[in-house]
């Protein structure tokens, strides 16, 4: 395909995303509760985790706080999101942090060291890349992931019909809404919605049924949607087998 350098996250976006939105995003508590759940039972003791399009590190900062053996490896290409990361992590020795684009094939040079990993998180990340680079991706995750290694994608999917998407705009802005109310912030509401819909204009999500087979298809296994709420989507699998991936993935059904 033809690779081009991820740009959407700017400083602006990035401070209106961390101070405006990620503390309205619904059921954000649960959404970490259940990540939490299916690592103790699948991978209670891991030694190594990557967290795959940090931003500002909240998957990897809990798995880091949660699992006090674990070395963390926090990777994303937005320069404003790993300043933040930085100051919330401190001098933590069992932190290391990587700047990678992962719409870039060679976006895992940078943790060749550190591979395989234990579990691979990522939130709210991947669904900006295209449908082809998001195979891609997933199945460059599950070769650097160990054998019983698990793959937790907390994404945006997309709705099954414009009405739905609709009803998911009005929601989450309402979240939004609210917990402007509640908070001294530096982003203005209209920031927020400016950022949100311009985000929803440049976003390509799939269905999350589509990106569960595609795991599947790769070579993952026990693959399910473990929680959604409109577009708000936790997925992934494990890999329990030895055999490799085919070297060709076939296109996005459509």
């Amino acid at each position: 395909m033809n690779e081009q350098h991820s740009k959407w996250q700017t400083r602006e976006i990035a401070e209106t995303f961390v101070e405006g939105v990620r503390g309205a995003i619904p059921g954000a508590k649960l959404q970490l509760e259940v990540i939490s759940k299916i690592i103790n039972a699948w991978c209670p003791q891991p030694s190594r985790i990557l967290d795959l399009g940090c931003g500002d590190g909240i998957l990897g900062r809990m798995l880091l706080e949660e699992y006090t053996e674990a070395r963390v490896i926090f990777a994303d290409f937005s320069d404003p999101m790993l300043e933040k990361l930085r100051i919330k992590i401190g001098d933590n020795q069992r932190a290391k942090v990587i700047n990678a684009d992962f719409a870039m094939s060679d976006w895992a040079k940078g943790i060749e060291s550190e591979k395989p990993f234990d579990i691979i998180v990522s939130g709210f990340a991947i669904h900006h890349q295209p449908d082809e680079r998001k195979m891609e991706l997933y199945a460059e995750i599950f070769c650097i992931l160990r054998n019983g290694g698990i793959f937790l994608n907390l994404d945006q999917v997309s709705s099954a019909t414009p009405s739905v998407n609709e009803l998911f705009d009005s929601f989450f802005l309402d979240y939004i809404r609210r917990f402007h109310e509640n908070a001294k912030l530096n982003v203005t509401m209209q920031e927020i919605e400016d950022a949100f819909f311009q985000d929803k204009k440049e976003n390509i999500p799939a269905a999350v049924e589509e990106q569960c087979q595609w795991l599947r298809d790769i070579g993952f296994q026990d693959v399910d949607c473990f929680f959604k709420t409109f577009e708000l989507a936790l997925f992934g699998g494990r890999k329990t087998s030895n055999h490799s991936i085919q070297a060709d993935v076939a296109a996005p059904r459509r």
